[in-house]
């Protein structure tokens, strides 16, 4: 599923210089930073595992990956609702694949190995606003305990 994604994202038109601080790259990264942020705490540890999916979700290099997350802070900073980031995924992402950004939501939120109730909340409200099933939205969170060893 990951990899459909990183496929699609990774395409020609995405990686125009112009495109890489707008659109889906952008949203998605501006929803991993306010997964990180849900639980209160946003330290340099969360940053740095932000950081490392979009690395691994984009193919871009470590700076590229800590300006994209920069970007993603100062955008959330002047927003207010979360459909501005979910918007431009719903318009460019194939709904097959958005499963895959919620899998991206439920590893930034267990990174710290732990889910808090504001943490869950915030990837529900994403996968509602992405048109993710509550079926596909909970077989990505399984997908990502066992991935990281976690308990169910």
């Amino acid at each position: 599923m990951l990899d459909q994604i990183i496929k699609f994202l990774t395409g020609p038109d995405l990686t125009r210089p112009s495109q890489a601080d707008e659109g889906p790259r952008l949203a998605i990264a501006a929803l991993l930073v306010e997964a990180a942020k849900s639980d209160g705490v946003y330290r340099d540890g969360e940053r740095f595992v932000v950081a490392g999916l979009l690395r691994r979700l984009f193919t871009i290099e470590e700076e590229a990956a800590a300006r994209l997350v920069a970007a993603a802070e100062q955008a959330l900073a002047q927003s207010v609702q979360l459909f501005r980031f979910t918007r431009p995924i719903v318009e460019q992402v194939p709904p097959e694949q958005r499963a895959g950004i919620i899998e991206l939501l439920w590893e930034t939120v267990y990174a710290d190995r732990i889910l808090t109730a504001d943490e869950d909340s915030m990837v529900r409200r994403v996968a509602g606003l992405l048109y993710v099933s509550d079926l596909d939205r909970g077989a990505a969170r399984l997908r990502v305990l066992k991935r990281l060893g976690i308990p169910e």
